[in-house]
């Protein structure tokens, strides 16, 4: 980058000129540490569709592509998973799945309720949640007889649904005795089980294990989760509208939120960050279209960039764009007091401060120093349009 051209080129000359280049980093780290404090002071919030589609469509360069980025965002929320697929058509379109879905579909396609779509839909469902492999139908009766009593329809939820237990359940289910559907548990291990706890706190039910001393034999209406609706396909299941708990769910989500910044694994982060978007609203998949593939290729690193730039907006807020606020924080940087080779360190971040409006006005035809000098007695916020050689409020234009 620019900024660190700049500093690598003024360092490695006061190196060479006898510098020590411990006190030179020193004073790198001080002025670097101010000047990020001092962005994050004059950074503005950005709120709401437009402004997001603005930001996303200024870095991809394309007004649809901040829309679409917009749109995303406002479906599945901020901390919603959004990712990049190639689209096999011409254009680019935005494909939400709302609610908690996971992989793992029907046990039986003679659970089905859909034969065209070849999915089950259960409206109000009851889920029971269990970690346990269910091969005896006799585990699951009393339970079973309570829901039949209630006329709703049930998810099961489970490590395994297999032998006389499954057989019993799809004769029912086409006796039209009653309405049930059995898929398996996702995940593996440690990470199931979190999964489960996640279904179980955003359902408003609890999962029936016996490290908990539970047993399904004692399970009740009452230890099952609830939801508006659950589609389960051949390869997935989606839950819409849990009726859990929404302080519970808020507790949950800054919990996983706290493994995500603790963690180092890159695997582990993106596992901890597909669940956090399951609870918190759902995952939104930008297809990406175009009419070769160079062009394919070139228009979903945009994208990617784009939908990057706007999560950093989001999260941290927006500055003045064209080298102009790291101007504004030149002063401050400016202002640590140092001496020695430290004090030269210092000297390299604020000539590398200066770097990016310099070269914006060297290739405008400009002298760069003259636009320097001006910049630093400017308010915040505003700076040197090069495109149209007028001294505007960056945010604003």
């Amino acid at each position: 980058t620019v900024l660190a051209q700049a500093m690598i080129r003024e360092g490695l000359k006061n190196v060479t000129a006898g510098a020590n280049p411990m006190g030179l980093r020193k004073g790198i780290e001080k002025a670097v540490t101010a000047a990020i404090e001092e962005l994050k002071t004059i950074s503005k919030p950005i709120e709401g569709k437009s402004s997001i589609a603005q930001v996303a469509a200024i870095s991809a360069a394309d007004e649809e592509v901040g829309q679409l980025i917009a749109e995303a965002m406002e479906r599945v929320g901020n901390d919603g998973v959004i990712t990049l697929e190639e689209s096999k058509g011409f254009t680019t379109e935005l494909d939400v799945v709302e609610g908690m879905q996971f992989d793992r579909g029907y046990a039986s396609p003679y659970m089905i309720t859909d034969s065209d779509k070849m999915e089950a839909v259960l409206d109000n469902p009851y889920i029971l949640i269990t970690d346990k492999k269910i091969s005896n139908i006799q585990e699951i009766l009393p339970v079973l007889e309570q829901v039949v009593q209630q006329g709703k329809p049930l998810l099961i939820i489970a490590e395994d649904v297999e032998g006389e237990a499954l057989a019993t359940l799809v004769v029912n289910k086409l006796r039209g005795t009653f309405n049930v559907v059995a898929v398996k548990a996702p995940g593996f291990g440690d990470r199931r089980k979190a999964m489960l706890e996640d279904i179980a706190i955003l359902t408003g039910g609890e999962v029936i294990t016996e490290e908990l001393g539970r047993d399904l034999k004692s399970a009740t209406v009452e230890s099952l989760g609830r939801a508006g609706k659950v589609v389960v396909t051949k390869e997935n299941t989606t839950v819409v509208e849990g009726i859990g708990n929404t302080e519970q769910i808020a507790a949950r989500i800054g919990q996983i939120r706290a493994q995500l910044e603790e963690t180092t694994s890159e695997f582990d982060r993106e596992k901890l960050q597909e669940r956090l978007a399951k609870l918190a609203g759902g995952v939104a998949v930008i297809k990406v279209g175009a009419a070769t593939e160079t062009e394919l290729k070139e228009r979903k690193l945009r994208i990617e960039d784009a939908l990057n730039t706007t999560r950093a907006a989001v999260e941290e807020g927006i500055v003045a764009g064209g080298g102009t606020s790291l101007m504004n924080v030149y002063t401050k940087v400016a202002s640590i007091v140092a001496e020695g080779d430290e004090a030269a360190g210092i000297n390299i971040v604020l000539r590398a401060l200066e770097e990016p409006v310099r070269q914006i006005a060297i290739n405008a035809g400009l002298e760069g120093s003259v636009v320097v000098e001006r910049l630093k007695g400017e308010k915040v916020g505003v700076g040197f349009n090069a495109a149209t050689g007028e001294w505007v409020n960056m945010l604003e234009s």
